[in-house]
């Protein structure tokens, strides 16, 4: 008798390890040509002088790192691990997919971390920096995209006919009003020239030491390995974001609930925007994210509380007063759940006593050791007067309440600008709405009961989430914004980040019922991973497309 039977066909993970590798680096470089082939087409890159060599070989290069990446991640059991390579590797992306000097305030940030790194650690208006310094800073004077921003007629290169444009969103500036309209690559070409004619630049108004070690130790490195201002400005943004990661890996090691949603936030593309630059809030978002993480331990015992005592006052130390909010979350703590020595009250009260200590300290060191500085003008101009905005508060609150409405109503509440870079001049649609629906689909993966925060505990958080929102508005109302303004001015996303985190806590509470999650944690964690780290990959590409690859041609020329 004869039996005929046919062989099944192996799938990818059954192949031998050598042959699923080769596949994988294969797919990841055939999907870089096509990237590289659709920004040549798309974005005359060809019409611009770049060989179709160039383009080609380094987006084969971005994918096939993008699949050995992949790979790698995939192998590693542990989840903290995992979010963490993720966080450091997409975080990369962002430290080069930024141009110099693009973060807010990364130009004081930069020049403040430079002098720290050189062991200065006092403020003196009067002192200088090498020349290549004043040549960065004078090759990426700031903002860019929106600086210059018009509609008009320009000539086409290839045909000589003439064509319309918009410069909205793009990345040019303009130096005055019949200046040059100049790219990215002139100002690289500039920074390159070194030509000695950029002014000299001094220290800043900046009196921070502590949270810009980070960078000021990846500077150093930098020059010792030999490079100059420009590889120092990188090598800062890696010290930074290596600090980011490693605040973020303790705090997945951490937290015992929700963990899809907390990796979500970490890698959201403004996090990461943040973590990867020369900023403090680097340090800063980290330490939200592991106090938040240690509001999700069931049990409190003292190493627990020390840590977020730590984390706390260093916030604190970092960005004062506002942070004081984070010294009643322990408070949240049931009693029968605190198993620490000391009562709740004596650890609060521990922790508000050194977070002032610090934040003293700290405004003490500054006003001591500096230097030459003479009279520092009001943050904002002479139309900013504390003191008459809380009386005008004071006496018309429910006019405020109306500021405070229409500001959030005007800025889509802030949630939907978590793809708005630069300084709030980078709109990226696609990322704007991507991101929030990333989150929620992380809020969903947290929706089974062994996921779900406890409600007692949750409440809370939303409270605090809502009082810190309306805090940080009115701190921006009363230290910023011009007298009795209808609108709060220098608001941004990345100062709610910490309240997402809990708003996706809250919105998987509140699905729990109505979603029924039956893969269990595990797979509810890689999904998560898988999503949020391709959320992440794209928009650094999307970001790197914009200021280096992006339509520049026609306008420009």
């Amino acid at each position: 008798m004869e039996h005929s039977c046919k062989k099944r066909a192996l799938s990818p993970t059954e192949w031998h390890p050598a042959a699923r590798w080769a596949f994988v680096l294969l797919v990841g470089a055939a999907l870089g040509v096509v990237l590289s082939y659709f920004w040549r087409v798309l974005y005359e890159l060809d019409a611009r002088g770049i060989p179709p060599l160039l383009p080609t070989a380094g987006c084969a290069l971005f994918g096939a790192g993008a699949a050995v990446a992949a790979l790698c991640v995939r192998r590693i059991r542990d989840f903290a691990v995992q979010g963490a390579v993720c966080i450091f590797l997409c975080g990369v992306l962002f430290a080069f997919a930024n141009p110099p000097l693009q973060t807010p305030d990364e130009s004081d940030h930069y020049l403040r971390t430079y002098a720290i790194s050189m062991g200065r650690l006092d403020f003196d208006a009067a002192r200088g920096y090498p020349d290549d310094v004043s040549d960065l800073l004078a090759a990426f004077p700031g903002a860019w995209v929106n600086a210059h921003t018009s509609v008009g007629v320009g000539t086409d290169p290839d045909t000589g006919a003439e064509k319309a444009y918009d410069t909205a969103g793009y990345a040019l500036k303009q130096y005055g009003k019949d200046g040059a309209v100049q790219s990215i690559a002139d100002s690289f070409a500039q920074y390159l020239a070194h030509d000695g004619t950029a002014p000299a630049v001094r220290e800043p108004i900046s009196f921070l030491v502590l949270p810009f070690l980070p960078g000021a130790l990846g500077m150093a490195l930098a020059r010792l390995l030999g490079f100059g201002a420009l590889g120092c400005l990188y090598g800062g943004r890696l010290g930074n974001l290596l600090a980011y990661t490693l605040l973020c890996f303790a705090a997945l090691r951490t937290v015992k609930r929700c963990r899809p949603v907390f990796l979500c936030v970490m890698l959201l593309p403004v996090s990461l925007f943040m973590g990867a630059s020369l900023s403090y809030d680097a340090t800063l978002l980290g330490c939200y994210y592991m106090m938040l993480a240690l509001l999700t331990v069931p049990e409190w015992d003292a190493h627990t509380a020390l840590f977020y005592t730590l984390a706390c006052v260093f916030a604190n130390g970092t960005k004062p007063y506002i942070n004081l909010l984070w010294v009643l979350l322990p408070l949240t703590v049931r009693k029968r759940e605190w198993k620490a020595k000391r009562s709740r009250g004596v650890w609060c009260g521990s922790m508000l006593a050194g977070s002032l200590a610090l934040t003293l300290f700290v405004e003490q060191y500054g006003t001591l050791l500096r230097r030459n500085y003479g009279l520092i003008a009001r943050q904002g101009g002479e139309a900013v007067n504390g003191g008459q905005q809380l009386a005008f508060i004071l006496r018309n609150p429910l006019r405020y309440l109306a500021v405070l409405w229409g500001t959030l109503y005007e800025n889509q509440g802030f949630i939907g600008q978590l793809g708005v870079f630069g300084w709030r001049d980078l709109p990226i649609p696609v990322i704007n709405l991507a991101a929030v629906v990333v989150l929620c689909l992380a809020a969903v993966l947290c929706a089974a009961p062994q996921q779900a925060l406890g409600r007692r505990r949750a409440g809370w958080l939303g409270v605090f989430a809502a009082v810190y929102m309306a805090g940080a508005m009115t701190a921006m109302y009363i230290t910023f914004t011009p007298v009795a303004m209808v609108r709060i001015v220098g608001l941004q996303t990345r100062y709610f980040l910490p309240c997402w985190l809990i708003f996706g806590v809250l919105a998987s509470l509140l699905l729990r019922r109505g979603v029924r999650w039956q893969h269990g944690t595990a797979k509810a964690e890689r999904l998560a991973l898988a999503m949020c780290a391709a959320l992440a990959a794209g928009s650094a590409l999307l970001l790197f497309r914009h200021y280096f690859v992006g339509p520049v041609y026609v306008i420009y020329s």
